[in-house]
């Protein structure tokens, strides 16, 4: 299970949707707390701070396709093999909140985002697919991450307890690490069940080498392909 992991405080996200009823405005990047006047109602991301409430909006509100929201992880890195695909549920770190008098939440921090992992690309790709708020309200979403192409080498004979440590497996990626290191009991890392396992005994067969691909949970993010339309909230 994926739980909340806390940003650093020197960490500090802004960025801005629509909100409209009937319209999706553009999103942009905001640097400072200066911003031209818009002509339509805007939406930030700010950190959670102990004083926030639950969010309570009325009608309906769309975020725009193209959004990007940071997610989160309670383990330092995730391990999949190249071939394999993982259920995996998120946890988004922040306040999605409206730029509003009352600042209303419009995503709450701790909502969770189920998908999976899928080989892409060389690497590997997040796809979202369902939103869950903290009151267990599910709602479809369609939204995926960059492909994360970052690879390590597993050598036979060589240490993988730096790599493990903190870490989560994809069932794959574990029968990569044990078929590789001989090691048939994975214990500093999390195995997760994954579905490329199966697809590995002819590969690993005499190998003394090969590769896991590596998530970084604190670089991820996850882009909206099409506008979510938020549907009124109630803690």
């Amino acid at each position: 299970m994926l739980n909340l992991k806390k940003l650093q405080t020197s960490t500090a996200l802004a960025l801005t949707v629509g909100m409209s009823s009937t319209a999706v405005a553009p999103i942009a990047l905001m640097g400072s707390a200066t911003a031209t006047p818009a002509p339509m109602t805007l939406a930030q991301l700010f950190p959670p701070s102990p004083s926030s409430t639950p969010p309570v909006y009325s009608g309906r509100t769309t975020i725009p396709a193209g959004t990007t929201l940071p997610m989160s992880y309670d383990q330092e890195k995730i391990l999949v093999a190249p071939n394999e695909t993982l259920k995996a549920t998120l946890t988004l770190p922040v306040n999605v909140r409206g730029n509003d008098r009352d600042r209303t939440i419009l995503i709450p921090s701790g909502s969770k985002v189920e998908g999976e992992f899928r080989p892409t690309g060389g690497g590997t790709q997040f796809f979202a697919r369902t939103l869950i708020f903290p009151n267990g309200t599910r709602q479809e979403i369609d939204a995926i991450s960059n492909v994360e192409t970052r690879r390590e080498t597993i050598r036979r004979g060589v240490s993988t307890d730096s790599l493990l440590k903190g870490a989560a497996l994809g069932s794959g990626a574990a029968a990569i690490i044990s078929g590789i290191t001989g090691n048939k009991r994975i214990t500093l890392g999390k195995v997760l069940i994954g579905t490329g396992a199966g697809a590995l005994g002819g590969l690993l067969l005499g190998r003394n080498r090969n590769e896991v691909v590596v998530v970084n949970p604190q670089d991820l993010r996850v882009r909206l392909n099409s506008s979510l339309t938020l549907n009124p909230y109630r803690s």
